[in-house]
C-alpha cells in the first residue's frame, strides 16, 4: 500500500476499463523494441486493457506505451529491489483496479499459451475457470533460444520473437513443492543446463501462476510463483485428475540479450544480489550457444502438451 506513493500516472485511461474487462499488468524498463508485438499478441488473445509500470526507461519506452490507447501508464525512479522486484507495485495496481477481472501478469517477454489458444480467445478459458469455480491458473516458464549463437539474427521490432527463438528444453526439469506455500518449485532448462550447471538449486524458478480472479485480499508474494491465500497455489492437481494448465513462452534470448544482461548486473536491482545476471556476463564472454542435440523447436500447445509441460485438464 506504501509504495503506491512511488508511483506518478502518465496516461491514465482506467475509466474506459469495464466490469467484465481481461487486463494484463506489467513492470517494465527499456523494452521499447519488444512492445509493439507484446501489446498485439495479447490484444489479439482478447485482453482489453493493460496497466503498465515503466520503471524509468530511456529507450522510449513511457513515450511508445503513453500513446497507447488500452493502456495505463505510471512511471518510477524508484528501486526495482525495494519494491520486491515490482510485486509491491503490480499488487497495488492490482488491488485498486483488478478487483473481480481475470488478472494476467506477465513481462514484455513472456507470452502465455493455453489449451486450445489456436482457436479458442482467452475468455473461453476464463469463461471456463469461473464455471469450474477456479480461482488461478498457472503456467510453466519454458525458455527459448535460438539455434547458434544468441546474437546471430538481430530481432525486429513488430517481429514475433519465436521466429527467432523457436528451440526449448522439453525435459531437463526439477519439480519439488514448497512446503509454506504450498506451490510447487520448477527449475531446469537452459538457464540451469548451461548458466548454472554447477549450482543449479540456484537456476531460476519457472513456476508461475499468472493468471488470477483477482480479490482485493489477494497478493503475489515473489514474483508471480507464489500467492497469498496459499489455496491460490493448488494449481497442479486435483481429485481424479490434473488440473489445466499452461505454458509462458520466454523469448529473453535473442540478440537484445547480452545489452540487457550487463545493464541489469550493473543496475544490481534483482534477486539474491542479481546473482542470475552475474552467471549469464560470465557464461557470455564464452558466447555460449544454449542449443544441444537435444533441444525441441517448437510447433504448438499440443506438443508441449504430449512432452508434459502443460495439460488441457478436463477442458473438453
Amino acid at each position: 500500500m506504501r509504495k503506491r506513493r512511488e508511483l506518478r500516472r502518465v496516461a491514465d485511461r482506467t475509466d474506459h476499463i469495464r466490469r467484465d474487462d481481461l487486463l494484463v499488468f506489467s513492470t517494465l524498463r527499456n523494452e521499447r523494441v519488444r512492445l509493439p508485438f507484446f501489446l498485439q499478441y495479447y490484444r489479439d488473445l482478447g485482453v482489453n486493457h493493460f496497466l503498465i509500470v515503466d520503471n524509468n526507461s530511456s529507450d522510449g519506452s513511457r513515450e511508445y506505451l503513453a500513446d497507447q490507447p488500452d493502456v495505463s501508464l505510471w512511471t518510477t525512479t524508484r528501486s526495482y529491489k525495494r519494491s520486491r522486484f515490482g510485486v509491491d507495485w503490480l499488487n497495488w495496481l492490482q488491488f485498486r483496479y483488478g478487483h473481480n477481472h481475470w488478472c494476467l501478469v506477465v513481462d514484455p517477454d513472456e507470452f502465455l499459451i493455453y489449451p486450445f489458444c489456436d482457436t479458442r480467445p482467452l475468455r473461453a478459458l476464463t469463461d471456463w475457470l469461473d464455471a469450474s469455480s477456479i480461482k488461478s491458473f498457472s503456467a510453466m516458464l519454458l525458455d527459448m533460444y535460438p539455434k547458434g549463437r544468441l546474437d546471430a539474427e538481430p530481432y525486429r521490432e513488430g517481429q514475433n520473437p519465436m521466429e527467432i527463438a523457436s528451440w526449448f528444453d522439453a525435459g531437463n526439469y526439477t519439480i519439488d513443492k514448497n512446503r509454506k506455500f504450498g506451490n510447487l518449485w520448477i527449475q531446469g532448462g537452459p538457464r540451469a543446463r548451461v548458466f548454472f550447471r554447477d549450482q543449479p538449486a540456484k537456476a531460476p524458478a519457472l513456476n508461475k501462476i499468472p493468471l488470477v480472479k483477482w480479490n482485493r485480499r489477494y497478493a503475489y508474494v515473489s514474483s508471480t510463483h507464489m500467492l497469498l491465500p496459499r489455496g491460490l497455489n493448488q494449481v497442479y492437481d486435483e481429485w481424479g485428475g490434473e488440473k489445466a494448465s499452461g505454458i509462458l513462452l520466454h523469448a529473453k534470448f535473442l540478440d537484445t540479450f547480452s545489452a540487457k544482461a550487463a545493464e541489469e548486473l550493473d543496475r544490481r536491482q534483482h534477486y539474491a544480489a542479481s546473482v542470475e545476471y552475474k552467471a549469464y556476463a560470465e557464461s557470455l564472454r564464452d558466447d555460449p550457444e544454449l542449443w544441444c542435440k537435444w533441444s525441441e523447436k517448437y510447433i504448438n500447445w499440443r506438443q508441449l502438451e504430449i512432452l508434459g509441460l502443460m495439460s488441457k485438464g478436463n477442458w473438453a
